[in-house]
């Protein structure tokens, strides 16, 4: 599939080109075609381009309204339609921001990508690949959000709606800082590749084959990823660790069909009891992983890391954060930091449990229980060897002499970098110009598959992980929702991120 983006009038979903709805139609300099422009931004031109940017916070809100309306579920092959009309939409708001030869491009089978590109700033200046996902998780209980999930609504200065923070305004929030350097200097200060993805929350599946079809397209000397998040409200992050990930789904069978509870109760084993007491074994009575072998290779922070980690404080405003009700305790190993076992520890979660639903159920041992089982791994885990020790422990702990089944469903090796070097030093000065606040260098406890390999491709790139995710945000879950003010914020960082970038890849250290 490839589309390239009509600029000449108004754009998917009825988006209008923003250069043309200001009047600037043909003056952005990066509408020239075939021709490089050496750039010549000054240090003073990103405080204008901020500028421009606060002058377009309105359009930028509205612009990551019309995305959010769009329920780009990548997950549900009902929903095929509305992504593709989300990519549509993603390559017109890129168009409309200066971004040249934006096109949807995919691979068999693959949900559409949208790319982009400014590459005018010449051979001497850095190349830049923001990253962002148009995508979006299905809704949930619908009935447990405040309002309409598609529908964005403003409370008490937050955006609510499914893909407000997760993640259409990092694709906004690229958009708007090449945008805005394109409207006040004429040029940007590096060049720059945009990439946005519209199938990572199923776990990009297709990406490893698509950049291998795109290398050449998205190679760039540093990787910007906008789908992280801030340490809290008004406080910026750059991420460096992210856990791995591997589920199954493990399956308990007793019978061939239900039998009438009282006629075999007591005497029948119950699947769901078995179930039960087979996920219990699982875990020790702080909620820590006890499955023999798991954490085998588990690979310790180091000092200086683990001294980073403590200093970040405790329990009490994590609780606070997450919405954990009054007396509800903070489980983990007590002996380990709270951010360590968040970050650098693996983790069970039972995603999914199918029995029979209490809506029409009657006095019935059901002929079996399937549980789909979610593990966070830690850096150094190996997922094909975790689920070999999940293999084992299910068939030694299945109870009663059930038939367990185990299906696994794939997995990724977590990551983590040093954040150290040009490009970092360079994030987390722009990150202090934009937010007024120096950042904190924080894991997330959560996946993002494809970074190791991404970084890879290109030749080991640093990989800066910022994005508009707050302690509040509630990514995935009921009521998702953006800090307006954090927003604007991001993009401000990110206008500077690509000075800052600019200016210290001229000054990097040459490798020998």
């Amino acid at each position: 599939m490839r589309r390239d983006s009509d600029i000449s009038s108004t754009g998917a979903a009825g988006i209008v080109p923003f250069a043309a709805a200001a009047g600037h139609a043909d003056a952005v300099a990066g509408r020239c075609e075939n021709r490089v422009m050496p750039s010549r931004t000054r240090p003073g031109d990103a405080e204008q381009a901020v500028a421009a940017a606060l002058a377009a916070t309105a359009a930028a809100r509205r612009e990551l309204e019309m995305l959010v309306r769009i329920p780009s579920i990548s997950g549900s092959a009902d929903h095929a339609d509305r992504v593709v009309e989300s990519a549509e939409a993603t390559a017109a708001l890129l168009a409309a921001h200066g971004l040249e030869r934006v096109r949807l491009e995919a691979v068999a089978g693959s949900h559409p990508y949208v790319i982009g590109e400014w590459l005018h700033a010449g051979p001497d200046a850095p190349t830049v690949l923001l990253y962002a996902h148009h995508d979006v998780q299905p809704p949930g209980a619908v009935d447990r959000w405040t309002s309409d999930p598609f529908e964005p609504v403003e409370r008490s200065g937050r955006l609510y709606g499914r893909g407000t923070a997760d993640d259409k305004a990092g694709a906004v929030a690229h958009a708007h800082a090449v945008g805005s350097w394109l409207r006040s200097a004429g040029a940007l200060p590096c060049n720059v590749r945009v990439l946005v993805e519209g199938e990572e929350e199923i776990g990009s599946p297709h990406l490893e084959r698509f950049l291998g079809a795109h290398a050449e397209a998205l190679a760039a000397d540093v990787f910007v990823l906008a789908d992280a998040g801030q340490w809290d409200v008004g406080v910026p992050a750059i991420t460096y660790s992210l856990r791995g990930l591997v589920a199954c789904d493990v399956t308990l069978t007793a019978l061939d069909g239900p039998l009438h509870s009282g006629m075999t109760g007591g005497a029948v084993p119950d699947p769901v009891q078995g179930m039960a007491r087979l996920l219990a074994s699982m875990v020790d009575d702080d909620g820590a992983i006890v499955i023999s072998g798991f954490d085998d290779d588990v690979v310790a922070p180091s000092a200086a890391e683990r001294e980073r980690i403590v200093a970040l404080g405790g329990e009490a405003a994590f609780a606070t954060a997450y919405g954990l009700r009054p007396g509800v305790a903070v489980i983990g190993d007590p002996a380990v930091a709270l951010y360590e076992r968040l970050w650098r520890r693996p983790a069970l979660t039972v995603i999914g449990l199918d029995a029979h639903p209490i809506a029409g159920s009657s006095n019935q041992i059901v002929a079996g229980a399937r549980a789909r089982l979610s593990f966070r791994l830690a850096p150094g885990q190996d997922p094909e060897r975790v689920m070999a020790t999940v293999r084992a422990h299910v068939v030694a702990f299945t109870p009663w002499g059930l038939e367990p089944t185990v299906d696994a469903l794939g997995g990724s090796p977590a990551w983590t970098t040093e954040p150290r070097g040009w490009a970092f030093e360079a994030c987390e000065r722009a990150l202090e110009h934009g937010f007024g606040a120096a950042p904190v260098a924080m894991g997330i406890g959560g996946s993002i598959p494809f970074v190791g390999p991404f970084a890879a491709t290109f030749g080991g790139i640093p990989a800066l992980l910022i994005g508009p995710e707050d302690p509040f945000s509630r990514p995935h879950g009921e009521d998702e929702s953006l800090h307006l003010g954090d927003f604007a914020k991001l993009i401000a960082s990110e206008i500077h991120l690509l000075a800052e970038l600019a200016a210290a890849h001229q000054s990097k250290p040459v490798s020998r």
